[in-house]
């Protein structure tokens, strides 16, 4: 899930959590004029990085020139909440309702989701990658009887349209995870890895180069057409050239309807003592959220801090994306008031850190990865939050599309999906807006009536549900 600080975006050098970053030094040189690829990628971010990742694993002799506009990581890859999760935007039902896909496949996506979570794991340890990576699972709290519904109904679900290893736990089960306030029962998955992702990402970048990619940096690409990635500085011609830039698509030209870019924002607090993580538990680092609408997410880091974050910083018209946005001094206070509320004993803890940024959400909050054959021109994103694994799947289904294999990866619902376009303004603010807004709103509706939101309800189609 989303937002990290890890970067020189804003933090790269030291990182959230008190230890260095490998590869966070000077930028990489900018594009030095025009040159030719066999394949071309827009953005390094986890996209990007592990498309260049398994093309080159695939085939060494590949030519693959990344370029990025900022620095590798710079954008929600090198600033999430380091959930390495199985989650898919949408729901298997969901999935199984897009045109050609099936409950089969719509299950058959969330094996391949499960088994990535695995693989990022098995990569960052054969590359010699320090990530933090630990296998923990995620345990979403029910915390009102609206939440346990919901909880209970998710289980439901999840065991109707498979693969059906999503438990629920009574409180005391909850106990032997974490000690949080007002639990009235929860959701458990195993397949869910807590990582850093700022080090996941810049070494990632550092073995992409070694495998042979060349990674330019500084180099914003102002647009994308058939055969060739044009920046100020030169044009790089490919067969192939994929799109990679999830939440900063909207700055490329003719793309900015494809996606929308919703800021995330978190907190993390200094390193804990013993006794605070007594109280608290989280011992076998399982990331943990609850079952209100809007979304929240954590971790217990590596290095001993609670990391921390959610939703509810503002959509910004026509897609607008600048640094000023990622600092949200309300949200910042909501997120510190939301974690204390969570556990008990942090009155007096100190909050180090606070950051933000752009994830990318599509319109019908479908991700998806394909390549148009005919103009060489591949894409994947629209991740909305849940990108740390699924872009590690996406660079592998790219890898097998742009050498025409036919695989498993290559059938999975999400190929070749095109979402519709965000309406134009203002109706797209108006909309965004009012739905983020209503998350907030349900979610007071349900603990002050203790009844299912009207609001919710209401809103459910325009955010994706």
């Amino acid at each position: 899930m989303p937002l990290w600080a890890d970067g020189d975006a804003p933090m790269l050098a030291s990182g959230a959590f008190g230890h260095a970053v490998p590869g966070a030094g000077l930028p990489r040189a900018p594009l030095p004029g025009d040159r030719d690829a066999d394949v071309a990628i827009v953005g390094a971010g986890f996209t990007g990085l592990w498309t260049a990742y398994y093309l080159l694993k695939a085939d060494p002799t590949l030519r693959i020139v990344v370029l990025e506009a900022e620095t590798a990581g710079f954008g929600a890859s090198g600033r999430n909440g380091g959930w390495c999760s199985a989650l898919f935007p949408i729901s298997s039902r969901r999935l199984a309702s897009l045109p050609g896909s099936s409950r089969e496949a719509a299950q058959a996506m969330h094996w391949a989701m499960q088994a990535t979570v695995n693989e990022v794991g098995l990569v960052s340890a054969a590359e010699g990658i320090d990530c933090d990576y630990h296998k923990g699972g995620t345990i979403v709290l029910a915390r009102t009887p609206v939440q346990l519904a919901r909880a209970r109904a998710e289980v439901a679900e999840a065991h109707e349209w498979g693969p059906g290893d999503l438990r629920f736990l009574e409180p005391s089960e909850v106990a032997s995870h974490l000690h949080a306030t007002k639990v009235l029962g929860a959701t458990f998955t195993p397949h869910c890895a807590a990582l850093h992702p700022g080090r996941l990402v810049r070494g990632l970048a550092s073995v992409v180069e070694r495998l042979g990619a060349v990674i330019h940096e500084r180099t914003p690409v102002t647009a994308i057409e058939p055969g060739r990635a044009i920046t100020q500085y030169g044009t790089v011609r490919a067969e192939v050239v994929v799109r990679a830039t999830e939440g900063f698509t909207p700055t490329l030209a003719g793309q900015a309807r494809t996606v929308a870019p919703v800021y995330s924002l978190m907190v993390a607090t200094e390193p804990l003592d013993d006794a605070v993580w007594d109280r608290i538990g989280l011992a076998g680092r399982p990331t943990f959220s609850d079952h209100r609408h809007l979304v929240i997410y954590g971790q217990r880091t590596a290095d001993g801090r609670l990391a921390f974050g959610g939703r509810g910083a503002p959509y910004h018209f026509r897609s607008r994306i600048q640094p000023s946005y990622d600092e949200e001094p309300r949200v910042f206070a909501a997120l510190r008031a939301t974690l204390r509320d969570l556990f008990d004993g942090l009155d007096d803890v100190e909050f180090t850190h606070a950051w933000g940024g752009p994830l990318g959400v599509p319109r019908d909050w479908c991700a998806s990865v394909g390549l148009d054959r005919g103009s060489g021109l591949a894409w994947a994103g629209g991740y909305v939050g849940d990108g740390v694994s699924t872009t590690n799947l996406a660079g592998r289904t790219l890898t097998d599309l742009i050498l025409r294999r036919d695989t498993d990866l290559t059938h999975l619902p999400w190929v070749g999906h095109r979402s519709p376009r965000w309406e134009p303004e203002p109706l797209r603010w108006l909309g965004i807006n009012a739905g983020l807004r209503a998350m907030t709103l349900a979610d007071t509706e349900e603990r002050l009536t203790r009844r299912e939101s009207r609001i919710a309800r209401l809103m459910s189609p325009l955010l994706g549900g």
